[in-house]
């Protein structure tokens, strides 16, 4: 079993670099998502907005770099999100994650995980949760 993680660890944060209206072009040809609120001002302006901003899943995106960068993806078991506020361009979302239960399922130690993303004003932008499991911390295994 892994000792090594605790309820209240803090997983290492991870900002962001700034969203540029490249990241965001980019973004929409790797994820399909061409709605044109994110990569056009002027559709952005028609729905009412200041200018364009980031895909809702490209913040998930960030926050999953977040717990692939703690745990490899393989040991992901659930990740799941809500979104609160939009990302604008140029801002650097920061993501942060801590741990606030250890439980075992199926004979797998897991982790539960609360995830944050926020802008630099304090605005959170996504909460979420995911659940990992824990590989064994003895080296013979």
């Amino acid at each position: 079993m892994n000792r090594s993680v605790r309820v209240g660890d803090a997983l290492p944060p991870v900002r962001s670099a700034p969203v540029t209206r490249t990241t965001l072009a980019l973004f929409a040809g790797a994820s399909g998502d061409h709605n044109p609120i994110h990569i056009d001002i002027d559709a952005a302006h028609a729905a009412g907005m200041a200018d364009v901003f980031g895909h809702g899943m490209l913040t998930m995106a960030h926050a999953a770099q977040l717990l692939t960068g703690w745990i490899p993806q393989q040991y992901l078991r659930r990740f799941a999100v809500r979104f609160s506020a939009i990302t604008p361009v140029h801002a650097e979302p920061l993501c942060t994650g801590r741990v606030t239960a250890l439980d075992t399922v199926d004979g797998e130690q897991r982790a539960t995980v609360e995830l944050t993303v926020t802008l630099a004003d304090g605005t959170t932008t996504l909460a979420g949760q995911a659940v990992v499991a824990l590989p064994d911390d003895d080296p013979s295994n």
